[in-house]
């Protein structure tokens, strides 16, 4: 179909689906078994397989390019390949920019580093994949994208906070601890945060707001980088200071 706007998309779930699976695995082959099971789960209908080869044959129109005789679902026993090239996939420059982001932080280029994590998190988009993660796959592809998502989030404060941007995260780590209320690194961060902005009371209570909600939730004790941060504030340790610049 083709939008207001002239864009073209793909309207039909099954075959949202049978593409989205497609992208998920590209360069690899994608078995009909499998296809059928992502679609239909454990209850394909009997003409299934047949099912399958029309979404193929759809979505083969839909990515075929005028003039170009070669289309990027190849037939690969037992089933189907996606062939992208290596500058089409936005997985693989997140996953990039991920580790080069890492890396800048762990040599002590945090300015680097933050243009690293932020030129990742720029191609987000919004929730992952919608309705479309019934499926095993779709699902754990899912799961795991959010999860890389939210590490890119820490790491990305974590250069923040070195470069002394302690002030403007309070608000931004306040609500990602409201949204996240498990995710125990949020509230360290935002602990020293607080901390570095005199706002020590500030952070032992959110230290005790972490640990009612871990207790409450799962009957957990706070981790230990988060009772260690605790007991440094109880005590003024200096090493909680931002290193000054040489």
């Amino acid at each position: 179909m083709v939008d207001s706007r002239g864009s073209r998309f793909v309207s039909a779930k099954k075959m949202q689906v049978l593409l989205v699976l497609l992208l998920i695995r590209a360069r690899q082959v994608v078995s009909i078994d499998e296809a059928i099971a992502e679609i239909w789960g454990q209850n394909p209908p009997r003409r299934a397989t047949a099912g399958i080869h029309v979404y193929i044959s759809q979505l083969r129109k839909f990515l075929g390019q005028p003039g170009c005789r070669n289309n990027p679902i190849l037939t690969r026993p037992p089933g189907y390949l996606l062939h992208l090239e290596d500058d089409q996939f936005d997985v693989d420059r997140f996953q990039e920019l991920l580790h080069r982001g890492r890396l800048h932080l762990k040599e002590g280029r945090p300015e680097q580093a933050v243009t690293a994590f932020e030129g990742g998190l720029s191609l987000w988009r919004g929730p992952v994949l919608g309705d479309l993660c019934d499926g095993p796959v779709i699902a754990g592809f899912a799961t795991w994208l959010e999860e890389t998502r939210l590490e890119y989030l820490e790491w990305l404060i974590e250069a923040q906070l070195s470069l002394g941007l302690h002030r403007e995260l309070i608000g931004r780590l306040s609500a990602l601890t409201a949204e996240y209320p498990l995710r125990e690194t949020f509230y360290r961060q935002l602990m020293l945060a607080l901390c570095r902005s005199e706002r020590q009371a500030d952070a032992l209570r959110t230290y005790q707001q972490a640990r009612a909600r871990l207790n409450e939730e799962l009957g957990l004790e706070p981790c230990r980088a988060l009772r260690d941060l605790q007991q440094a504030i109880l005590v003024a340790d200096e090493r909680l200071e931002l290193p000054a610049a040489v």
